[in-house]
């Protein structure tokens, strides 16, 4: 099946149109039309291609990965609640996400549930309403959920998805960092430090004993997955041992650490806590799904007009890289650790032996080979049914979940592996593995799948099953998700750049290319914008940080430009969709201020003029953060990976 061109989108065209046609939010519902009748040809094939085993083993490591963070979040969440939300609230959020995103979006590789930021906003709206009376709390959330609908709609209706094209990895990494890297506690999303915090409520609350013993699970849960899914992508064992190893790396950690906790004698005299028992499909507390919102005083509900605003705010931000994910994600990167928002620039340290010659690997492909398109303004339209139907039963509010879509999409590809000889000094050669993504099973049966299974585990003996959980394995599934936050990000692959010793650097580093002093700057410009964030969500204010993420956008786009060369800024940063299958929806490749400034700045006279996607030979992008090798030249044709061994050599970046 061909490829979509964007240049034969009839939503591409929108540069060379007349009038107000220009102007998308001029056009209503146009966006979501064109979603619509992109994607729609493919429907049946989105069926016909799940029957095979890479769907199998997909929809297995996926439960697994949505099903267990979905549970460290909800335990979060229902501490600060005073047990308002609980495991069935959980599993309901992710049974009403996947079940909707697989049957309708435009794309179904998307994985919606419950992230910690809808942790870190719901539990800081019950802090605010218990100032003034706690048992406004749930009616007021559904009227945060309504508004947040009403402002999905609206952004959806009047094609505002386009200004995610906008979106760079600069405020992306920082985005990233905020909720996975470190903070300083308290009132925040950092997963490792909310996996500190359940460990040492168990010491407080149960005593030293299960405390000890859940901090062992916790650390040898962790140790658990990350040896599996290196052994999947290193050069131990047969292909097929380490693909089972790859792909059920997961519910082996899970199922192992849980019978552990489990075994006769003087392991089994801890009294561990494990999970809440509850009744098969009922809430929590005692209340009805549907409690009577109605009946708030009126003032409340103009007060979570606000509150929704910003919510659709946070979902908005969330979503562009939640999309590109699924379509942009390296070859070699380890999928389990369950990335932030900088997924894309994963170093493959992280998964190979030291010794291994990691650089040449890095400079392949690392698109994965998506040929069905995908529809922005549709699935966000369809963010905001999610919302209100969520919101109306009173359960966390599923959203885009950035680091599963590219696990899914990773789950679901199929790769091979071709053999690339080093000559050694004396005269033999050492054969270092290339593997490559060659095809996605693009197909909505995995998270339907997934959906009917999380509906299954609400069922009274499975929820017996999740019963026998020690909490104390949720603190190992924060390390995880806090650990790829770190090890995963550009922000961490510069600083490590930077303290590198210069002879072990290799010649073909992009970052070489730019001065370390400017390195650090755009390093403090990033810190600038994460401290914000995170002073911020110590406060009750925590409720506006997207307020801030979103303002890193004009940051980048009208001041860094002033700050950095357009060389600089095309290694140091990159446009965080650009693959242009995602763009096709978002009405092409914008032009980069600092690529607007330089032609400026000459007089026009090389004649680059990439407006709106417009011209050819724009560098707008390199292997930039994560220190990999390759940049990407964005011509008439798409994006096209230029050889890093050149511009080592050449130790420049054209523009």
């Amino acid at each position: 099946m061909a490829s979509v061109d964007p240049r034969k989108d009839p939503y591409g065209g929108y540069v060379e149109a007349k009038g107000r046609r220009r102007y998308r939010p001029l056009r209503p519902f146009w966006g979501m039309w064109c979603d619509v009748r992109r994607r729609a040809p493919y429907y049946l094939s989105d069926i016909k291609d799940g029957f095979n085993y890479r769907t199998f083993a997909g929809t297995v490591r996926i439960y697994f990965v949505n099903l267990l963070p979905a549970l460290a979040f909800i335990l979060d969440m229902g501490d600060r609640t005073t047990g308002f939300y609980g495991i069935n609230e959980a599993l309901l959020s992710s049974v009403f996400g996947a079940i909707i995103f697989s049957v309708l979006a435009a794309q179904p590789l998307t994985i919606v549930g419950i992230t910690g930021l809808i942790s870190l906003f719901n539990y800081t709206i019950y802090d605010i309403i218990a100032i003034y009376d706690v048992t406004l709390f749930p009616a007021f959330m559904v009227w945060v959920s309504i508004w947040a609908a009403i402002f999905h709609w609206l952004v959806a209706i009047w094609n505002l998805c386009d200004y995610m094209r906008y979106v760079t990895d600069f405020s992306s990494q920082s985005f990233g960092y905020y909720k996975g890297g470190p903070s300083s506690g308290g009132r925040t999303d950092d997963p490792t430090v909310k996996g500190v915090e359940l460990l040492i409520a168990e010491f407080s609350e149960y005593g030293s004993l299960d405390g000890y013993m859940s901090t062992l699970i916790a650390i040898l849960f962790f140790g658990t997955v990350y040896a599996l899914e290196s052994a999947g992508k290193s050069k131990l064992f047969r292909p097929w041992i380490r693909g089972i190893l790859g792909d059920y790396a997961y519910p082996i950690a899970t199922i192992f650490w849980t019978g552990f906790s489990h075994i006769p004698g003087t392991l089994h005299d801890v009294e561990i806590t494990t999970l809440d028992h509850t009744p098969a499909f009922y809430p929590t507390v005692q209340r009805p799904w549907v409690v009577d919102f109605w009946n708030i005083p009126v003032k409340w509900v103009f007060v979570a007009l606000p509150v929704g605003f910003l919510l659709m705010l946070l979902f908005y931000y969330d979503h562009v890289s939640l999309t590109s994910c699924t379509s942009y994600f390296p070859d070699h990167s380890n999928p389990i650790l369950l990335f932030p928002p900088s997924v894309q620039h994963l170093q493959l340290t992280l998964l190979l032996p030291p010794s291994q010659n990691v650089s040449s690997i890095a400079a392949q492909a690392r698109y994965f080979p998506l040929k069905k398109p995908g529809g922005f303004h549709w699935d966000f339209f369809l963010m905001g049914c999610s919302c209100f139907g969520a919101g109306v039963l009173n359960i966390p509010l599923p959203n885009g979940l950035v680091p599963q879509a590219p696990v899914h999409t990773d789950s679901v590809t199929v790769y091979s592996t071709t053999l690339s000889p080093t000559p050694l000094a004396d005269g033999t050669r050492l054969n270092e593995p290339v593997v490559k993504a060659t095809e996605v099973k693009e197909q909505r049966l995995s998270s339907f799948i997934m959906g009917l299974a999380l509906l299954g585990t609400m069922t009274g003996p499975l929820l017996i099953v999740l019963h026998t959980i020690p909490r104390g394995l949720f603190g190992g599934v924060f390390f995880v998700v806090g650990y790829g936050g770190l090890e995963g990000s550009g922000i961490t692959q510069k600083i490590l750049y930077l303290l590198r010793e210069p002879r072990f650097v290799p010649s073909n580093e992009p970052l070489r290319s730019v001065p370390k002093k400017k390195i650090g700057q755009y390093l403090a410009w990033q810190a600038l914008g994460i401290s914000t964030t995170v002073a911020i969500s110590q406060t009750l204010g925590a409720i506006g940080f997207p307020v801030l993420i979103t303002a890193l956008i004009p940051l980048r786009w009208m001041v860094l430009p002033r700050f950095f060369e357009a060389k600089e800024l095309a290694v140091l940063d990159a446009p965080t969709a650009s693959s242009e299958v995602v763009l096709a929806s978002m009405g092409g490749r914008p032009e980069m201020p600092e690529i607007r400034m330089e032609r400026e700045k000459h007089g026009g006279e090389d004649g680059n003029d990439n407006r709106d996607g417009e011209g050819e030979g724009v560098v707008v992008a390199s292997g930039n953060s994560s220190g990999s090798a390759g940049s990407r030249t964005i011509d008439g044709e798409g994006v096209v990976e230029r050889e890093a061994r050149d511009k080592g050599e050449k130790g420049e970046i054209d523009v």
